[in-house]
């Protein structure tokens, strides 16, 4: 008979302890959460409580600011300049992201298709999303030169045109131009996050419903579609916060102007802070914002509980 080992005081209390907490999913899944918890706290949550703070003073740069609650807020209620850049930047963010959408959709579709050098043509796909920001700005700058422009250019030697573009010195043309440049940049990020989703449909779907009749369009509408619902949210929802607070782009190519045309609320709120000295009503401008970016994430996050979608049925 084998004698038993003898018992260390407090150690079986230590491994039913970890066992407990390895069997919890809850518990272990809050603390692999919490590093980036702190990180989340320490650089996301103090800076937004900060502007915040500062949104609600009438603080300057190199100044202390007293508190002044909602005045900044009231005074760019008033404020045409700040409802011009609200407009900018809905008008901004719709249409791009739309058109980002409808053209990823397609270009993963495409995508998805047994094609030669696949994996080239994804690997130039993706190469307007690598390259800088601030690149492309600067590339979309001469493309979009009042004088140089390829484009005026290449339209004048066609006989489409008679005379040059002035694609950044008018509104109109600057608005649109803003909007073609963030749409060349964000239709990589739309398309391969689409692909990835394509790529989990099982084809025997597909299979099953062409042998049961079904037309290219009919399997798109019921299978591809459904199931591709979440990936949709999810990438609409990036989209979305990406193209609204875009500063980069527009303060390389145009600066807000002319005359405040292409000014995001993103670019005023820099503006009035930091050229303009007056840090409580840039971060006034910044605080507004916060309640378009909820809403963008609402809508990712009731698109995601829709669980059946992906399945193709519906929500009771």
């Amino acid at each position: 008979m084998v004698a038993e080992a003898p018992k260390v005081p407090g150690r079986s209390y230590q491994l039913s302890l970890w066992a407990r907490l390895n069997n919890n999913r809850d518990i272990l899944g809050l603390f692999f959460m919490l590093p980036a918890a702190v990180i989340l706290l320490l650089f996301l949550t103090y800076p937004l409580g900060l502007g915040v703070y500062l949104s609600m003073t009438d603080s300057r740069i190199g100044g202390v600011g007293n508190f002044i609650w909602f005045e900044n807020f009231e005074w760019l209620y008033g404020d045409r300049v700040f409802w011009l850049a609200v407009f900018n930047t809905l008008l901004y963010t719709i249409a791009a992201s739309i058109i980002k959408f409808a053209l990823g959709l397609w270009l993963a579709l495409i995508l998805n298709h047994h094609l030669p050098f696949k994996a080239f043509i994804r690997a130039i796909v993706l190469l307007p999303w690598i390259v800088p920001t601030v690149l492309s700005a600067i590339a979309f700058w001469w493309l979009f030169d009042s004088q140089y422009s390829i484009i005026s250019w290449a339209l004048q030697k066609m006989g489409i045109i008679d005379q040059y573009i002035d694609f950044l010195g008018d509104p109109d043309n600057a608005r649109a131009s803003v909007i073609a440049a963030n749409i060349w940049r964000g239709i990589p990020f739309v398309a391969i996050t689409l692909l990835a989703g394509l790529q989990t449909i099982s084809v025997s779907l597909h299979e099953a419903a062409t042998l049961d009749g079904a037309t290219p369009w009919q399997r798109f509408r019921h299978i591809t579609l459904p199931m591709l619902t979440p990936i949709i949210a999810v990438v609409m929802t990036f989209s979305v916060l990406f193209t609204f607070t875009d500063f980069q782009l527009i303060y390389v190519l145009t600066r807000g102007g002319p005359l405040n045309a292409t000014h995001l609320m993103a670019t005023l709120s820099f503006q009035r802070a930091i050229p303009g000295t007056q840090l409580g009503e840039g971060a006034a401008i910044a605080t507004a914002m916060i309640p378009f970016l909820i809403t963008a994430i609402l809508f990712s996050y009731f698109g995601l509980q829709n669980r059946k979608w992906q399945h193709g049925g519906r929500d009771d």
